[in-house]
């Protein structure tokens, strides 16, 4: 099973504080151990959103709307991809990650990422008129 860890933002990363000492020294422990466990596919960092856009999708029209934007906790400051037998390794994993904010407090949000098997399932549930 692959899981997305997503990392929420706080007003210090995007307000481009820099990290807490020692923090990069710590999240690089904790990513040699998902390499060693075999459970790392990727992981990133993100600049604050005031280096982002978004681009919105209304009735065929695009429009593009440059960061920084509201609600930082709301905002993706970080992810690792995981693959792991179970959500609650999944679990396991989130609840060790160290934290990266001054302040102390940080939020995991883990989701479960689609696999080609599942895809399948959904569109032949769709050719056959089920939802």
């Amino acid at each position: 099973m692959r899981f997305m860890m997503i990392l929420k933002s706080d007003a210090d990363t995007e307000a481009g504080v820099p990290p807490p000492l020692g923090m990069f020294e710590a999240m690089d422990r904790y990513n040699q151990e998902l390499i060693k466990a075999g459970a790392m596919l990727a992981c990133d960092g993100l600049m604050p959103s005031s280096k982002g856009a978004r681009i919105k999708v209304s009735g065929g029209k695009r429009s593009v709307v440059d960061g920084p934007f509201t609600e930082a906790k709301e905002l993706v400051g970080g992810y690792w991809l995981i693959q792991v037998s179970s959500k609650a390794e999944a679990i396991e994993w989130a609840k060790r990650v160290p934290n990266p904010y001054h302040s102390g407090e940080y939020e995991i949000e883990l989701r479960q990422i689609f696999d080609p098997a599942d895809v399948a399932e959904m569109v032949q549930a769709n050719r056959q008129g089920k939802k």
